[in-house]
């Protein structure tokens, strides 16, 4: 499983078991071919060390501090799959670049926005420590994808109706760069 982008920043990187979507600017979850790049990925095999349910009404803010409070360490990665029903969600893509490429802040002030009510899927992402900044973002990333793997994006804020909460603790680490 795993989040990500792909070349020329074109969209969001959302894969759980065994399927990668790319989700663009136009907002569709496109089936991603294996001829496809990407220039940053965080993947893993997830295996489920913890598993809880956030109550209803809770938003992404609370539902962090939630797994925060529960998690061992603030000092290890961990991969996270939330699966359920969400009351809202908000999310972005963001759409493909040409050289030479603007600053990541330069292209979300344009980013497209997708707003959901009621509606079933599954976000995947990481949490990550604060000392990998500058390699990842510390805290939550997450990337969300409808339960029909229609449509969904990178996480901006949420409101939970019903979802079971996995996460998998990471304490290994290796970063790959191939040229």
């Amino acid at each position: 499983m795993g989040i990500g982008t792909f070349e020329g920043l074109d969209g969001e990187m959302v894969g759980f078991d065994g399927n990668f979507f790319q989700i663009r600017a136009d907002g569709i979850a496109y089936p991603v071919s294996d001829s496809i790049k990407t220039p940053f990925a965080a993947v893993t095999f997830f295996e489920v060390n913890y598993r809880d349910t956030v109550p209803a009404a809770s938003d992404y803010d609370q539902t962090q501090k939630s797994l925060d409070n529960t998690l061992p360490t603030e000092n290890i990665f961990y991969a996270i799959k939330i699966e359920g029903t969400f009351g809202h969600m908000k999310t972005r893509s963001v759409p493909g670049q040409q050289k030479p490429y603007p600053p990541l802040v330069e292209v979300t002030k344009n980013q497209p926005v997708f707003e959901f009510a009621n509606i079933d899927g599954t976000l995947v992402g990481f949490r990550c420590p604060t000392y990998v900044d500058g390699i990842n973002v510390p805290g939550y990333h997450l990337h969300f994808l409808t339960k029909g793997n229609n449509t969904g994006g990178h996480v901006l804020e949420f409101e939970v109706t019903k979802i079971v909460v996995l996460v998998n603790y990471t304490s290994n680490f290796l970063m790959v760069s191939i040229s």
